[in-house]
């Protein structure tokens, strides 16, 4: 059997054209979590201040907040005067994490209380 050296060549090209794709692949399904996980993040943030403005306890606007939040993340909730504050903050995607902060979702959501007259 008579091989020619370019078949060689095409092993090592797949060698490493096979690891970049799965890397791309894996950078991409975590850019769409972490985008995902952003938008939930904003409408735990809407909903436990909304919950708060309207007069529920903050506590039950925190476990509404925690109900549309993505798992693991945190979600509190501030009555100052008659302003109402509410933070989520979410965890990374793992293939996300060397970014640090930036790759953090997080949201922040402040509303007037109604309760208040």
């Amino acid at each position: 059997m008579n091989r020619r050296p370019e078949d060689g060549m095409a092993t090592v090209e797949l060698a490493v054209a096979v690891p970049a794709v799965v890397l791309c692949l894996l950078m991409g399904l975590g850019a769409v979590r972490a985008v995902t996980d952003q938008v939930r993040c904003t409408d735990a943030a809407r909903a436990a201040v909304r919950a708060a403005a309207r007069g529920d306890s903050p506590g039950s606007a925190v476990a509404l907040g925690r109900r549309l939040a993505p798992p693991g993340s945190t979600v509190t909730v501030e009555l100052a005067g008659s302003v109402v504050e509410s933070a989520v903050r979410g965890r990374p995607p793992r293939a996300l994490r060397w970014l640090g902060a930036v790759g953090v979702p997080s949201a922040r959501a402040v509303a007037a209380r109604e309760d208040v007259g």
